[in-house]
């Protein structure tokens, strides 16, 4: 026969007076801390109700219960504080209470009832009440911590946060690709100033840029933000070429050192006074005579950037090339090449979208010429090898990079690779630059004959007839020196370089995050419609006062600004203006037959630079006995 659990209740009870071991069992507490009897199932009603006592009615909902009547003299003592009180009720349900003493005969007195609910929590998570009461404070606590990471990642501070320019939306996957002239980028970008002002914002697919145009943001961005701006951002193709080494991709220690060393170098060599002077007139006089061979005949204008790309490799190797030697022709010819490819479509979408560029393999001509250039490049760096500079004097700028690298160098920062990485920076960029210019100006010339007959005629005046140029007849030439320095101005030769901020940068009233490319547009300053009386026409009057003398503007930077400066600067002033003054005073130049100056092309050739058209031209000696 198997005994209910209500019925050993009962027995326990009958006998706890025999026993004298069980403590009276005391009423439970409502919600609101009165008595209130447990129902009992009618199998309990029946048996003994007299020892029960009064029946209390069951407690409806919004009713208070009947007062209850007097207890037993064996009640225990129920403590009335608040405390006790709060431990012991629980709302709408009736709780056992917890017996400090061991139950009878031996029997463990029951733990309290919990109500229904908590009990299903408890067994439907099969874990403890501290562990269940613990997890919503952990996951209270780790969203705490979540929200506090992402404030502290993104939230910034109104004065903090990003501040971007206005631009035009981006297209999904290509940005604005789609408003930009592949051949005439820099056109594209001053279009879209007149819309969106000097200072906007471009996405060149994912690549988030801003662009400054004009005089006024341009020179805020170049000379206000000192080292803020003086960084490069990574051009995948550079990245390729040069591995972040160099002078003019390069950034931080690696790109201040090799800077300071170059600028050191030049100007030991004699840059901009007599020693390089000589060396230019000594050029000049092999440049001639390959002229004088063509009697007057066309010439291919490419033949003038012999002589600024010789008067570069004798400072860089100390020596000068013959114009026939293969040394000489296999440099210049690739060198061509490279700057040809770089200013490609191809070339273009490589540097926007790397991993697209890279699959379809558009970066591998150009790396095919640079290992060639690089080839040539290292026999020359190992023939001075063996030839160290005397008396710590040297004789040329490769003779410094080997000696720095002999030298303490803990860093590694004048390595092998880093060597060959300045001299080919300064190949490309020396030889491309001054060459080009040179042309453009023999070209205008001929596109301008009254501006040349002008020239030739202060020449004439001021140097003679068989006076070669000097430095300082610059000052003695303010026309000549007005109209060079108009060429460089209309060519718009190197649009820009793209610069990076070093830090959160304010600029021109945004603030702008670190990382963030910017494009300085050096071709809206030297054609900025409030800096220049007539800036789509080549006028020399820009540069010269009412009485005719020369006036710097300060708007004319072909050469940059702040710290990242051209290197070559000087050298290029000296090389054009003797070159220049040195092939008017001796020539007449003219269009070939079957042109005239009207319809000479002057439009520029696609390349890393704004080149001139494939031309030939005239060179007519003008004076016998030159």
């Amino acid at each position: 026969m198997v005994v209910g659990v209500e019925e050993a209740k009962e027995v326990l009870q009958r006998e706890a007076p025999i026993l004298g071991r069980a403590r009276p069992q005391a009423p439970e507490l409502g919600s609101d801390g009165e008595t209130e009897q447990r129902p009992r199932t009618g199998r309990q009603a029946e048996s003994s109700p007299a020892r029960r006592g009064p029946r209390v009615p069951k407690c409806r909902p919004g009713r208070r219960p009947p007062a209850p009547g007097p207890l037993p003299q064996t009640r225990p003592h129920i403590p009335r504080t608040p405390a006790a009180l709060s431990r012991l009720a629980v709302p709408c349900k009736l709780l056992i209470p917890h017996s400090r003493g061991g139950g009878v005969g031996g029997v463990p007195a029951r733990p309290p009832r919990r109500p229904i609910r908590q009990r299903a929590a408890l067994e439907g998570t099969g874990a403890s009440p501290p562990a269940v009461l613990m997890a919503p404070l952990l996951l209270g606590l780790l969203g705490l911590l979540g929200l506090w990471g992402l404030l502290c990642t993104f939230a910034r501070t109104p004065s903090q946060a990003p501040r971007w320019p206005p631009g035009p939306r981006p297209l999904p996957l290509i940005g604005n690709l789609h408003l930009l002239r592949v051949s005439q980028q820099d056109r594209s970008f001053m279009e879209l100033a007149k819309q969106y002002g000097p200072v906007f914002t471009v996405h060149l697919g994912h690549q988030k840029m801003v662009v400054l145009t004009g005089y006024e943001a341009v020179r805020e961005a170049l000379v206000g933000t000192r080292q803020e701006l003086a960084g490069r951002p990574p051009i995948a193709i550079f990245q390729l070429i040069q591995g972040g080494g160099g002078i003019f991709f390069s950034s931080g220690p690696r790109w201040r050192a090799a800077r300071q060393l170059t600028v050191r170098v030049l100007h030991s060599l004699g840059v901009g006074r007599a020693p390089v002077a000589d060396k230019v007139l000594q050029e000049l006089r092999c440049l001639t005579g390959q002229l004088d061979s063509y009697g007057g005949r066309p010439f291919p204008l490419a033949l003038l950037g012999w002589a600024p790309s010789n008067i570069l490799f004798a400072l860089l190797f100390g020596q000068r090339f013959d114009y026939r030697d293969p040394v000489f022709v296999s440099l210049l010819g690739l060198i061509d090449e490279v700057m040809v490819l770089l200013g490609t479509p191809s070339i273009q979408l490589f540097n926007i979208c790397p991993w697209l560029g890279a699959l379809l393999q558009l970066h591998r001509p150009v790396l095919r010429k640079i290992e060639q250039v690089r080839a040539l490049l290292r026999t020359l760096l190992e023939a001075r090898r063996p030839h160290p500079p005397s008396q710590g004097r040297v004789q040329s700028y490769l003779d410094a990079l080997i000696q720095q690298g002999q030298g303490k160098d803990p860093e590694g920062l004048f390595a092998e690779d880093n060597v060959v990485a300045c001299t080919l920076d300064m190949v490309m960029a020396g030889t491309e630059t001054t060459a080009a210019t040179l042309q453009w100006a023999a070209l205008l010339m001929s596109k301008h004959p009254s501006v040349q007959g002008r020239v030739q005629e202060e020449l004439d005046r001021v140097l003679g007839p068989g006076r070669p140029p000097r430095l300082e007849d610059q000052r003695s030439l303010p026309y000549t020196n007005a109209v060079l320095h108009e060429v460089q101005r209309y060519i718009t030769l190197l649009p820009h370089m793209p610069r990076c901020t070093a830090t959160d940068t304010r600029l021109c009233g945004y603030l702008l995050p670190k990382g963030t490319p910017v494009v300085p547009l050096l071709s809206s300053v030297l054609l900025d419609e409030t800096q220049w009386e007539t800036p789509r026409q080549f006028n020399p009057g820009h540069f010269l006062a009412a009485d005719g003398c020369f006036v710097k503007r300060a708007a004319f930077l072909p050469f940059s600004a702040g710290r990242r400066v051209c290197v070559g600067e000087s050298l290029a002033r000296s090389e054009l203006f003797l070159l220049f003054a040195g092939l008017l005073q001796r020539y007449r130049l003219l269009p070939p037959p079957g042109l005239s100056p009207a319809t000479l092309d002057t439009t520029p050739t696609p390349a890393f630079t704004m080149r001139p058209p494939a031309q030939a031209l005239c060179a007519v000696p003008r004076l016998q006995g030159h």
